[in-house]
């Protein structure tokens, strides 16, 4: 196997481990803090179905962390096996927070053992929720610390460069590098709202399938109106992120906008294709795109005429930059829709083809995660290291990457399908009906 393969099966093998352990990692950092306001919305209104939806997503939760800790030790290990030019380079100026990551994960796992183990030794639920909080904070510091170090490919510090060596190594400058902001609170907040949209879209599925208990209309009203929160919010911070790129990754921001030439008044491009250099059959949206980078219509924008060619990054991340976008407001309407819905009591709401939409915002907002994450990783290239390093003289020169991608996509398969089988057979076999039952008979018990 030559260089160019190398690079090539190094490249598909970790865009798989990342495509695959996103979805994982996002439900891990979401998930957490929807049992926390479960849990704290049953303890306030003093609702057992609350309490029971705390209870049940806890145990679904405990698989996704599972699969996540399989997939987040390939990551750390690919690290070093598939970009050891990378690791030598930069391992020592990321290392911290990536070392803090592992200890937010055991911070997090130590206290959801606590938290399961105890459920019915508490017979205060407040003091049984506060061992929740550290569960949801060492979840969204996990992400917090991994997103630190993508920021810091993005935009490198900390550091200087003397004769091919680093020299002057500032960790702690080099997790509060430009990019840091925009990007941690991006993934962190997509991850509390893509994880309510799941959970609102099994709710309603369950509903769909002739569950009419009014569990899942409470879980459904909570979950959809916890993402509607974080969907305006994901939105904020997302014109924020577009600011980011036109300040210090221009080229990102004009091949994902399709902006080839450096002009004031630019318009913005919605969909479209590209034939023969010029965008054709786009939504075009006069001013746009200087509104979004600047916050001026007539501010100028930098655009791909100012890059060398090979310094560009491929144009097709255009389409996942609008299907994030696109995606991430239809879940914001419907959720608006679903909302205002049930305070005016329209009957649309309660219809099973609405139903049928939230069920459909369950993958859709998945893909959208898949879409920000590509976008982020390909919109890089060709840099692994912005502007110092790129991929192909990151990667390894082993002649086994092809046998590595046929090893771990079997394993990711095995994986995916395994911890979707054991879900469906958790809930299956011991539906809320049936548990609600058992536990007005323990209690009747317990009175007698």
């Amino acid at each position: 196997m030559g260089n160019e393969e190398a690079v090539f099966f190094s490249r598909i093998l970790t865009e798989t481990t990342l495509s695959f352990h996103i979805l994982y990692a996002t439900i891990g950092v979401g998930v957490p803090l929807m049992i926390m306001i479960a849990q704290w919305v049953g303890i306030k209104k003093n609702d057992e179905h609350y309490i029971l939806l705390a209870r049940r997503w806890a145990r679904g939760f405990v698989i996704t962390v599972a699969v996540g800790v399989v997939t987040g030790t390939a990551i750390g290990l690919q690290l070093s096996l598939l970009w050891p030019n990378f690791m030598e380079f930069a391992g020592n100026v990321i290392a911290l927070p990536l070392f803090m990551e592992t200890f937010a994960f055991f911070f997090e796992a130590i206290f959801l053992g606590i938290y399961l183990y105890t459920w019915d030794r508490f017979e205060n639920q407040k003091k049984h929720l506060l061992l929740l909080v550290p569960v949801a904070v060492g979840a969204s510091f996990s992400a917090v610390f991994i997103t630190i170090v993508n920021a810091f490919m993005n935009a490198p510090r900390g550091f200087d460069i003397l004769n091919g060596e680093l020299v002057n190594i500032n960790p702690i400058l080099a997790m509060f590098n430009p990019a840091m902001p925009t990007k941690v609170a991006h993934v962190v907040i997509t991850a509390y709202m893509t994880s309510a949209f799941v959970l609102a879209a099994i709710a309603a599925f369950r509903m769909l399938k002739g569950s009419d208990h009014v569990y899942h209309k409470k879980a459904l009203h909570l979950t959809m109106k916890v993402g509607l929160i974080f969907a305006i919010g994901s939105a904020i911070i997302g014109d924020f992120s577009g600011k980011y790129l036109a300040e210090y990754q221009p080229e990102k921001l004009a091949a994902a906008e399709w902006h080839f030439e450096t002009q004031e008044n630019a318009p913005l491009y919605l969909l479209g294709v590209l034939k023969d250099g010029e965008v054709k059959y786009a939504i075009k949206v006069p001013f746009g795109l200087s509104i979004l980078a600047h916050n001026n219509p007539t501010a100028e924008v930098v655009g791909l005429d100012q890059f060398a060619e090979e310094d560009v990054p491929p144009l097709y991340i255009h389409y996942l930059f609008n299907i994030m976008v696109f995606i991430g407001m239809w879940m914001t309407l419907l959720s608006a829709v679903y909302w205002i819905g049930t305070k005016r009591r329209w009957k649309m709401v309660t219809k099973k083809w609405f139903r049928w939409l939230i069920v459909l915002g369950g993958p859709l907002s998945l893909l959208a995660i898949e879409m920000g994450w590509w976008f982020a990783e390909v919109g890089r290239q060709p840099w692994i290291l912005r502007n110092i390093m790129r991929v192909e003289d990151a990667a390894t020169t082993s002649g086994q990457v092809d046998l590595m991608l046929v090893l771990f996509a079997s394993l990711y398969l095995v994986l995916g399908v395994g911890s979707i089988v054991v879900l469906r057979r958790m809930f299956r076999k011991n539906p809320v009906e049936r548990e609600l039952e058992d536990r007005h008979s323990e209690k009747g018990g317990d009175v007698l």
